[in-house]
């Protein structure tokens, strides 16, 4: 992570945390990060974007975050915007699940112990790095297509899907393993699960992006669509 990305991001925590309505966070100047530099803005990237919707997905799940950023994007930027949130709030119901397993014991034993609650943590942490990774390419693409979003329609395509396809599996593991206490109004899991499970349907659910994915590869068939991903990577 770059130094500027490092303090963008130490500053997103800071505004985030306890904020209670998007103001403090229009005051710091978040509605700016994609502006140019030359027309007085801060000259982020998506890179940047995903480094501060993920901290939005886990400290302001319900505050306008990504509408303030992108303003004036259509629905298919909004629908990339809604995987970084999704990947933070994922990352942070992984991370309570993690440390309540660690905390809590039964039958005179932590949680965290018992050979079937690591095995569906290892099965959640998956889903999460996977997303996390989708993420992060979809993140690269945007900014390697510039202005024309339309050329990265096949990894906003990949990164909802299988961001949307995730939530059912870490929703799930999170609260068997946290048991009556995740649901409870003082504890902070329902914060991002309750959220996960609203983002999994906005801006097209599993069968529209799995519709539009399966068009784009049965279009290139099997020889185009490994040299159409592998160019990506070059």
């Amino acid at each position: 992570m770059s130094a500027a990305r490092d303090m963008l991001c130490d500053t997103a925590r800071a505004v985030f945390t306890g904020a209670s309505d998007i103001a403090p966070v229009e005051e710091a100047g978040f509605a700016l990060l994609l502006i140019p530099e030359a027309e007085g803005g801060f000259g982020g990237d998506w890179g940047d974007v995903d480094a501060v919707l993920q901290i939005a997905g886990v400290t302001v799940p319900d505050l306008p975050v990504a509408e303030l950023i992108l303003a004036d994007a259509d629905d298919r930027l909004r629908a990339a915007a809604t995987v970084s949130l999704m990947a933070g709030a994922m990352g942070q119901a992984l991370a309570l699940s993690i440390e309540h397993v660690n905390m809590r014991q039964q039958f005179g034993r932590l949680l965290g112990k018992f050979q079937a609650v690591q095995q569906s943590l290892a099965v959640m942490a998956c889903e999460v790095r996977a997303v996390e990774a989708a993420a992060a390419a979809l993140a690269a693409r945007l900014d390697a297509v510039g202005r024309d979003p339309s050329a990265a329609d096949f990894e906003i395509a990949a990164a909802k899907l299988r961001a949307n396809r995730a939530v059912g599996v870490v929703t799930a593991v999170a609260h068997q393993v946290h048991g009556a206490i995740g649901f409870t109004e003082e504890y902070d899991l329902h914060r991002v699960t309750i959220p996960l499970m609203r983002w999994r349907g906005a801006h097209g659910n599993d069968a529209h992006w799995a519709q539009i994915l399966g068009r784009q590869a049965a279009g290139l068939g099997g020889r185009g669509l490994w040299e159409a991903i592998t160019a990506r990577g070059a």
